[in-house]
């Protein structure tokens, strides 16, 4: 007894606002055993005498016991204490009558249910399942159960387990006499149909929306009578998820469900309703956006109105308004499904959004006497600067604020020059995010090229004025970013941007600093590789810290495609004029192709010398020493994408480099052929890199001739259409296949015109495969070879015969649409 008190003072004292006395505390608490934790934390948890807040503490850790450390502790425990802790759990949720410690125990008993779900599948403790004989609450820990489990096991939870999870909780959404219950059970089922496969969802769609139907009209009805609202805040939420889920496939029941959620937005304008309004205006967005422009329109105006009603009384709402966020989100899918008709309701849409965008948060300095006086409940976080001192963050608003930037993204990809009125008040916004940290999610640099693409409306000179307020701000964060999530995405969003902006919008000063940030990021990715091998010979190493180099060599490899990303978009604007600049990295990009790189260096480095013929050209040659050989060598890489880079950069010598590279075409030929004819060249992992050889093979017949014997070599390449899943090498192919079938090529063409079943089954799988599509040029002229062959009625027929039913379609699609 007097052990477990000592505990209780453990406990309390972990709460300690002395930083000291904190800090023994938690020394002390992580040098108990994990099973004594567990019944010491059990038993502070069930005694009623102890302090409230002593109880939650223990609560809290436990959770975070079993979060953090179950496979170290739990399967080390007796079968009997295991089933212990599972009996002690149910017992407390039933007996517990202190809400917030009840709360906090159903989130252990989530924890631990999830925890014991294992490799397959299979749950562990079956006990927890929901059932109208169990205790109330114990369904509601196990609704908290499930809904845990639906979100950290998808989609495999969902596929095991749809029928009875279905179901289940469908039955106990109808448990009137228990509205908690009810509404946890609706929780679950958005978590559950959030990620469940639209397939696996559809058969359910007709009991789903009867129930859901139901459950609504009837809370909807209590609502008016008894003004109560959890349940129905939480159905309309579950018919949102299932209708996003469902898309298309939710238009039967449309009518179904849009009176009446109308009907809530209309009149649910009390304070206290404010949540159910924000949802019921999500989840009417969400069913238009699944149902599609042609279902909706008829409710699109009322539906507008009722949304312009609200965005009108912005102002006078609260700034912790819960409608704020969901109007906002509600708009841009409006935009979405109305398109350019969205455009009228710009001016009363930007001002509150462009408000929300531009919120600051209150930041703070703060000593551990100040700290005391605010919680984190307050909407504070923390960062600990040390000499009791931190750094502080006030985060009310933030999230609103990455939803508003989002939205400004999507009504500039979604209206383009229909944007353009608000570009300059938009990019004046942005642009200084790109040094906000406080907020991942707010570091929108996709914005950028696509607010360029909005502005080109009104002319070269705006445009470029844009680009020189972005362009400093987009290389500085370059080289001063530290999270490589966000690195990429500026990286990936400035290369776009010089790719809209073209030749000339760098100048020297901008040139010389992305130069070093270049150079700097690649050293780097040499520097941490040899650090991870360090590590790797060490003799802490083990599965786990393997597990964590693993990431950091994905990550290091991520910045590494975001370099080659930003190269290629420089040399196809600035073409052989910028090679004088690349010299400086280009020691850098060898090392990447050296044969005892990792794969995904030398993928990545050929891919640069690949740009380099392709856009430099001839002036390309004067680095082949560097790079040729190597690149003939990895045609027999063992890494099909080293192979794919190889391959494509072949092709590109013959199409652009001239006759310099004409012997290294004529030695390509054998081992392209070699690739394209291995026993596995078409399986999953090795068609892509395939794919490209048979499209270097014809680059090189097409370009270099004199390289190749077009007798002995054109019948094989013919065998080897269509191409399926590189669309774009596709195209050169059928673009080849054009040129030699308009110049009456005898070997294509055979004797007697006998190819032309074989050319049109390749242009009818081509076309069924979506490898061509109406908008290349090569469409056109394909159909034209088969209304030719239509003025022959014996060919057309020999032609068409040939072909299975859907083949035929295609052929008829192709000469319909191009």
């Amino acid at each position: 007894m007097a052990e477990q008190q000592q505990f209780y003072l453990l406990l309390g004292n972990l709460m300690s606002p002395d930083n000291n006395v904190r800090k023994h505390s938690e020394e002390t608490y992580d040098s108990i055993p994990g099973q004594n934790k567990i019944t010491f934390l059990l038993q502070a948890i069930r005694d009623a005498s102890a302090a409230e807040e002593v109880r939650q503490m223990a609560a809290v850790l436990l959770r975070r016991l079993l979060s953090s450390s179950f496979e170290e502790i739990y399967p080390g425990l007796t079968i009997s204490l295991q089933a212990a802790i599972k009996t002690e759990l149910v017992t407390i949720i039933q007996t517990e009558n202190a809400p917030n410690i009840r709360k906090k125990v159903c989130d252990v008993a989530a924890e631990l249910s999830r925890n014991l779900v294992d490799d397959d599948g299979n749950n562990q403790w079956p006990e927890l399942c929901v059932s109208h004989v169990q205790h109330p609450r114990v369904r509601y820990a196990a609704c908290n159960a499930i809904g845990q489990m639906a979100t950290d096991f998808a989609p495999t939870f969902q596929k095991k387990f749809h029928d009875k999870v279905i179901s289940t909780l469908l039955e106990t959404m109808k448990d009137q006499s228990n509205p908690r219950v009810q509404a946890h059970a609706a929780a679950a089922l958005i978590n559950f149909t959030e990620d469940c496969p639209k397939s696996l969802l559809v058969p359910y769609l007709d009991s789903l929306v009867h129930h859901l139907h139901i459950i609504m009209e009837t809370k909807l009805q209590e609502l008016i009578q008894k003004g109560t609202k959890l349940v129905l805040e939480q159905v309309v939420t579950s018919i949102a998820s299932v209708a996003d889920t469902a898309e298309e496939k939710f238009v039967p029941y449309y009518n179904l469900f849009m009176p009446s959620l109308k009907h809530i937005v209309e009149n649910a304008v009390q304070k206290e309703l404010r949540l159910l309004r924000g949802k019921t205006i999500e989840c009417i967005s969400l069913i238009g956006l699944a149902v599609g422009k042609e279902k909706f329109m008829p409710d699109a105006s009322a539906v507008m109105q009722l949304l312009l009603k609200t965005q009108t009384d912005f102002n006078d709402l609260e700034d912790d308004d819960p409608q704020i966020s969901y109007m906002i989100s509600a708009w841009a899918r409006m935009c979405k499904i109305l398109g350019k008709e969205f455009q009228q309701y710009l001016p009363v849409v930007m001002g509150p959004l462009m408000k929300t965008a531009s919120i600051k948060p209150e930041v703070a300095l703060l000593d551990t006497q100040d700290m005391e006086n605010i919680s984190e409940e307050d909407g504070w976080e923390f960062v600990n600067l040390g000499d009791q001192q931190s750094f502080g963050i006030k985060t009310a608003g933030l999230e609103e604020k990455a939803t508003a930037c989002q939205m400004l993204v999507c009504y500039a990809k979604e209206l383009k020059e229909g944007f353009v009125e608000y570009t300059e008040q938009v990019v004046k916004l942005m642009v200084p995010l790109l040094k906000f940290y406080f907020h991942d999610d707010i570091l929108y640099y996709a914005s950028m090229p696509l607010l360029l693409e909005c502005a080109q409306v009104r002319g070269p000179e705006y445009l470029t004025q844009m680009w020189h307020f972005m362009c400093d701000a987009l290389i500085k964060s370059i080289g001063t970013e530290p999270d490589s999530d966000v690195l990429s995405e500026i990286m990936h969003s400035f290369a776009k941007c010089i790719e809209l902006m073209g030749d000339g919008c760098l100048n020297n000063e901008h040139f010389e600093e992305l130069g070093g940030i270049l150079k700097g990021k690649l050293e780097e990715h040499f520097k941490n590789q040899q650090l991870r091998q360090a590590k790797r010979e060490d003799e802490d190493y083990d599965e786990q810290v393997e597990e964590v180099l693993q990431d950091e060599d994905e990550n290091d490899v991520y910045i590494l495609t975001k370099v080659s990303d930003v190269l290629h978009s420089v040399f196809s604007s600035y073409k052989e004029k910028v090679l004088p600049w690349f010299e400086q990295l280009l020691p850098l990009i060898v090392q990447l192709i050296c044969p005892n790189r990792p794969w995904a260096d030398r993928q990545w480095g050929l891919c640069i010398f690949d740009d380099i013929v392709e856009h430099c050209s001839p002036s390309s040659f004067k680095y082949a020493e560097y790079f040729v050989q190597r690149m003939l060598q990895s045609l027999g890489d063992s890494s099909p994408e080293v192979r794919q880079a190889a391959a494509y950069g072949v092709g590109v010598m013959a199409q652009y480099g001239g006759e310099n590279y004409r012997s290294f075409c004529t030695d390509a030929i054998p081992l392209l052929v070699g690739v394209i004819h291995a026993a596995d060249a078409r399986s999953k992992e090795n068609v892509n890199a395939t794919e490209n050889c048979i499209s270097a093979v014809g680059k090189v017949m097409r370009f270099q001739s004199e390289c190749v014997n077009l007798n002995l070599v054109l019948p094989h390449w013919l065998s080897w259409l269509p191409l399926n899943e590189d669309k774009e090498e596709a195209v050169h192919t059928f673009d080849f296949l054009c040129d030699l079938i308009e110049s009456n090529n005898p070997i294509v063409l055979g004797p007697e015109n006998s190819n032309l079943p074989k050319i049109f089954l390749i242009i009818a799988d081509g076309v069924a495969n979506e490898s061509i599509k109406s908008e290349d040029a090569c469409s056109k002229r394909l159909a034209n070879v088969i209304r030719q062959v239509q003025m022959s009625a014996g060919l057309w027929t020999q032609c068409v015969t040939t072909l299975n039913e859907t083949q035929q379609k295609a052929i008829q699609d192709l000469l319909n649409t191009a």
